[in-house]
């Protein structure tokens, strides 16, 4: 059954789309990450135009991330006063992004720098969490312990402030850092960043499990929905029925594979999400080197005077 999306200006199958959504929500589930890094490739996959598949995959996030938070904040599970420092950071990083959206979608080139994008961030961070899974099933297999991670230089700048929750100490101008980072890359690249910032608090600001997954979708929820509103005004590139059709699907897989997750053990989990990671990148950069069917295409931009 073909249905017409308004803002993507293209009809799609929505059953197509409904599978696409039960399918990242599925992957959400599973390993606990927004789902955006591929929701917004599979878009585009499918002819949808990069920037709204950005745009409209931010306003999908941000619902799924709603009720992730909802469910920590209840089992007190979230750092208010580590949400409150990267928000401060994500908010700016995510204004600056949405900015360097604007302009390049003037310039013309947006979709070779998503595309690009893509590419150098899912290769590195897949190939790095595929390397750090294989290692852990095998020290696993060994029987070896995992070596004790001590504190860094991060750990000893200025303008520390205690974290209640998290029971850490911890200087803010690294957590505004990542905020501002996490921000910029939803914005411009259309993902949540859950994949990028739960392994830097964990492994890099030593912020403990028990709060690390609540506090980074109350970041998500927040920047997201930011990202959402901004692209709405500057750009009108938000397809509401094609995020709606999204939400429907991501809310129902992403029950079945919080499921699944539950019977899979972590090394195992981090092994194939980055496969998975490392795959989607893959795919970006063949995209890029192969031969289109058609080498020009024509693009109505608006009527001369």
């Amino acid at each position: 059954m073909q249905l017409y999306l308004p803002i993507a200006d293209i009809p799609v199958n929505i059953f197509l789309i409904l599978a696409m959504g039960a399918a990242v929500g599925f992957v959400s589930g599973m390993f606990g990450i927004g789902g955006g890094f591929l929701m917004t490739p599979l878009l585009i996959f499918i002819g949808i135009a990069p920037a709204v598949a950005v745009a409209s995959v931010a306003s999908h996030i941000a619902a799924s991330s709603f009720s992730g938070a909802i469910s920590y904040w209840r089992r007190r599970a979230i750092d208010p006063a580590l949400a409150v420092v990267l928000l401060t950071g994500g908010t700016i990083g995510t204004a600056l992004g949405v900015w360097t959206f604007t302009q390049l979608r003037a310039l013309g080139q947006l979709d070779l720098m998503i595309a690009l994008s893509y590419v150098a961030l899912l290769t590195t961070v897949g190939g790095l969490m595929f390397w750090e899974g294989l290692r852990a099933m095998m020290r696993t297999r060994r029987g070896v312990a995992a070596p004790r991670r001590s504190h860094g230089w991060i750990h000893g700048l200025p303008l520390k402030m205690r974290f209640k929750r998290s029971k850490i100490y911890l200087s803010v101008m690294p957590v505004v850092v990542v905020g501002v980072v996490i921000g910029f890359i939803g914005a411009v690249m259309g993902i949540g960043g859950g994949f990028i910032l739960v392994p830097i608090m964990i492994y890099l600001l030593r912020v403990p499990t028990s709060t690390v997954i609540g506090t980074s979708m109350v970041l998500t929820l927040v920047t997201m929905t930011f990202a959402t509103l901004l692209h709405a005004i500057t750009n009108h590139l938000v397809d509401v029925v094609l995020a709606l059709i999204l939400m429907v699907g991501g809310v129902t897989g992403a029950q079945f594979g919080a499921r699944a997750g539950q019977k899979i053990r972590g090394e195992q989990l981090r092994l194939l999400l980055g496969l998975l990671v490392l795959a989607v990148g893959i795919r970006f950069a063949i995209e890029l080197v192969i031969r289109p069917e058609d080498l020009f295409t024509i693009r109505e931009t608006g009527v001369g005077g």
